[in-house]
């Protein structure tokens, strides 16, 4: 989609964001990743701190801004939402902008409950708008260069999946001041990391869950647990294992082990540093290192290509639904201490090479009244 500019040439329109939310993540990620789009605008923003909305609408020159009580008002100026809000809000906001004609692209997870994530796709349906989940990379190269290993074949056949995520929480912060069932603890915030990563890599879903928790006598733990370890059953007897934990060491990585070789991501998820690959086959070794990208600005990139080329976007609402499923069955499993089977669903559309989109990284920003999980100020 174009406009006639001067001269008659064409330029390209740009689709109009409201950012809703200045926590950490949409200070440091999401906010400046505006800068490296071409096809994409930052208009308007929402949030219920009078500072952020001050003194961020001045840095970004952003003339439309408004409080949660004024998010109808803000939608009327945009094409589309970013939602960076706590996990419980998720679907509220989403329900919102999809109704008054604007799409939603959403932080992950997409939704508390099952439930909750069939709404918002029903909500897109209905109103025939956009839903995509923000899994930021299924554009990132060092990801999609592991897909790509592990269809291909070269580890032999995939025999089973590892990984270990985990922080150092600080006590106050959202993920362990919000209750399980609101969408807090290590599960909704990094386990999807590792469930979204097992199903992408297996190009399969799982069938049954087994998980436990674990936490010390610590004040952080009193809402949320401190770790859970969990077990996936995938088709063709394939086992997929995760902890994740906010009491321990940074540490973000996943191994992929087939009858013939071993693939390595290690740091996996990041978003603020490098990525590196490590690929075993015999008595070969191959390393890779992939430098910093901006993920956001290629996610955000990606979803307007979309809303422009009017094309379904992977990772789209189904995608995050696929993943919520398997969550709320963890939790089953750790309430009943019994493994939960999962009734069968199906996912054609998987991320794949094609999706890979380069955008340079930028510095780190100052926050406004904003501090990263750990408790540090940026």
């Amino acid at each position: 989609m174009a406009l006639r500019g001067q001269g008659g040439k064409q330029k390209q329109r740009k689709i109009r964001y409201a950012v809703v939310g200045l926590g950490h993540l949409a200070q440091v990620a999401v906010l400046p990743a505006f800068a490296h789009t071409k096809n994409s605008e930052l208009v308007a923003l929402v949030t219920g701190d009078p500072a952020k909305q001050k003194k961020l609408s001045r840095k970004y020159k952003i003339k439309t801004a408004g409080t949660y009580e004024q998010y109808e008002e803000c939608l009327r100026e945009v094409d589309a939402v970013y939602i960076v809000l706590p996990n419980h809000l998720h679907k509220d906001f989403t329900v919102r902008a999809l109704k008054a004609g604007v799409h939603v692209l959403c932080e992950k997870p997409l939704a508390v409950t099952e439930q909750e994530c069939k709404v918002m796709i029903e909500a897109a349906e209905k109103n025939q708008r956009k839903l995509m989940v923000a899994y930021r990379l299924h554009f990132e190269k060092a990801n999609l260069d592991a897909i790509r290993t592990a269809v291909t074949g070269k580890l032999g056949e995939l025999r089973f999946f590892t990984s270990e995520f985990a922080q150092q929480v600080a006590e106050g912060n959202v993920r362990v001041t919000a209750s399980v069932s609101n969408g807090g603890g290590p599960v909704y915030d990094m386990g999807v990391y590792c469930i979204n990563a097992a199903r992408y890599l297996f190009r399969d879903e799982p069938f049954e869950v087994l998980a436990v928790t674990a936490s010390r006598n610590d004040p952080r733990f009193e809402k949320v647990e401190e770790m859970t370890s969990v077990t996936m059953k995938f088709p063709d007897d394939r086992l997929a294992t995760f902890t994740t934990s906010f009491g321990a060491t940074d540490i973000g990585r996943y191994t992929l082990v087939g009858t013939k070789g071993v693939l390595t991501a290690d740091p996996a998820y990041e978003y603020s540093g490098a990525l590196n690959l490590k690929i075993d086959i015999g008595k070969k070794s191959a390393k890779r290192n992939y430098p910093k990208r901006d993920q956001f600005a290629a996610e955000i990139s990606y979803f307007s290509d979309c809303i422009l080329q009017g094309k379904d976007p992977e990772p789209s609402g189904e995608e995050g639904l696929a993943d919520v499923r398997v969550v709320e069955a963890i939790y089953e499993s750790v309430q009943s201490g019994k493994p939960v089977t999962l009734p069968p669903f199906e996912r054609k559309e998987r991320p794949g090479p094609q999706q890979e989109i380069h955008k340079p990284a930028h510095g780190q920003p100052k926050t406004v009244r904003a501090k990263a999980p750990s408790g540090e100020a940026a």
